[in-house]
């Protein structure tokens, strides 16, 4: 059987009896809700490790993980037992975080896997009965209403792959973000010379965005195209020429074009790293790097 550490007797008696395959089958077929007792294949079960789940996670709970195939044959449950001998108020979500901590680690290693369903079962045996506190977790914030709404629909999604860029314009200080990371994985960027002077024209965004924004530019292209840009953004905003320029020429001093140069002389990679390293101190977004460079998180650290 499992080792289990606990931190009470009552703890220890609990696992003690569900951490038994017979035992925690008798238990299921008696208290779990007959829909979703179907599902599951009771003579499948398994006894999961508690390294299962982050061990932060673990600490806040006294339960046992088992893992039961579907009658389908097709996929799996966790059936999360929690004890407690105590009431929480905030024990739903508690169990929530459990459950997508559960799915976390069962799709860490194929992506594509679908999640699988946790069900989370709360033995409660506290002085105070009956269980004063809802197990809807949805039921702990202060308009449950509202978060019902938001949690079982379809999230917001700003998809700008399929917004017109004439709409995107008029999208205020954020036209600038969404138009530029709509066309980046274009090959060049003169397309949106219009539009962006448009935009820069009207203020919509200040020197450390237009920094940023430049920077951005940089990374994904070249010095060539890059100073062939620059020249005609200034050629199309005569009045602005010096903020531009002003702002091009922080970037070649902070060693932008300078670690171009350098990584064609001493080895693409550690120039990349250079603008990388100078990217994220500009404010980038390290998981837009990741996924853009391919960087392990190993290597993102040691940027």
């Amino acid at each position: 059987m499992t080792n289990f550490t606990t931190s009470t007797p009552h703890d220890a008696l609990f696992k003690s009896f569900l951490t038994h395959p017979d035992t925690a089958r008798d238990f299921m077929e008696i208290h779990l809700p007959k829909d979703l007792r179907e599902l599951c294949d009771l003579d499948s079960l398994k006894l999961e490790s508690a390294s299962f789940v982050d061990e932060k996670l673990r600490a806040l709970h006294s339960d046992i993980l088992w893992s039961v195939k579907t009658r389908e044959g097709d996929g799996y449950i966790y059936v999360v037992i929690e004890h407690q001998s105590r009431e929480d108020i905030h024990m739903a979500f508690r169990l929530m975080r459990y459950s997508m901590a559960v799915m976390q680690r069962h799709i860490e290693h194929d992506k594509r896997r679908p999640l699988p369903l946790v069900i989370p079962m709360l033995f409660y045996h506290g002085s105070r009965s009956p269980y004063p506190w809802s197990l809807c977790w949805l039921d702990e914030f202060a308009a449950p209403t509202t978060a019902r709404k938001l949690y079982s629909a379809a999230f917001p999604l700003v998809d700008v792959t399929v917004v017109p860029d004439d709409e995107i314009v008029q999208h205020r200080r954020v036209a600038l973000l969404e138009l530029i990371q709509k066309h980046i994985r274009q090959r060049d960027l003169m397309g949106l010379i219009d539009q962006l002077v448009v935009l820069l024209v009207t203020e919509c965004a200040n020197d450390s965005q237009i920094t940023a924004l430049l920077n951005y530019i940089l990374l994904t292209g070249d010095e060539a195209r890059f100073k062939a840009f620059i020249s005609e953004l200034t050629r199309r905003m005569p009045h602005h020429r010096e903020r531009i320029m002003t702002i091009a020429e922080r970037i070649h001093n902070d060693g932008w074009l300078l670690g171009r140069e350098r990584g064609r002389k001493e080895g693409k990679v550690e120039g990349e790293r250079s603008l990388l390293r100078l990217l994220l101190q500009n404010g980038a977004d390290p998981e837009w790097i990741q996924r853009y460079t391919g960087l392990s998180a190993e290597q993102m650290q040691a940027l």
